[in-house]
């Protein structure tokens, strides 16, 4: 097609596509990053629980040896 037979609002319907399509980008991007972030402080909190239950198990072993007979 030849440049003066091209339709004007095409043009800007494709730049306003060409928009959308990057904010989405950038939208799921700092969606996953919200999500990465959400599920990373839950494996800290995991480990907290798991190492906290350890150190107790340790400890009542601990108190179970030095008290039996």
């Amino acid at each position: 097609m030849a440049p003066e037979q091209r339709d004007p609002d095409a043009e800007r319907r494709l730049d306003s596509e060409r928009d959308l399509g990057a904010e989405r980008d950038l939208d799921s991007e700092r969606r996953r990053l919200v999500e990465e972030k959400k599920n990373e402080r839950y494996v800290w909190w995991y480990l907290a629980y798991f190492l906290f239950g350890i150190h107790l198990v340790a400890f009542v072993m601990i108190y179970a040896v030095m008290h039996a007979k």
